[in-house]
């Protein structure tokens, strides 16, 4: 399991694991718990590549979002 901490949002950490090249196991603490669910729901399975296009530069405040740090973190674990 991969643990992000995420900046300049309300969600305090991110933890994913990615097996064979596909986000599973998604959750967050912190942040709003009803729509951070919801996208740890919807990205369940996804390519990586995919959530990083879908989520990369969403913005929500301070330049950056919950989802944005996801894709920040998954494009950190690629390299």
């Amino acid at each position: 399991m991969t643990k992000y901490i995420p900046q300049g949002v309300c969600c305090k950490e991110i933890h994913f694991d990615v097996e064979n090249v596909l986000v599973k196991n998604a959750t967050s603490i912190g942040g709003y718990r009803g729509n951070l669910n919801a996208i740890s729901k919807l990205i369940e399975g996804m390519p990586v590549e995919e959530v990083i296009a879908n989520f990369k530069g969403n913005l929500c405040r301070n330049q950056t979002s919950c989802t944005d740090q996801l894709a920040q973190a998954l494009e950190k674990l690629k390299k």
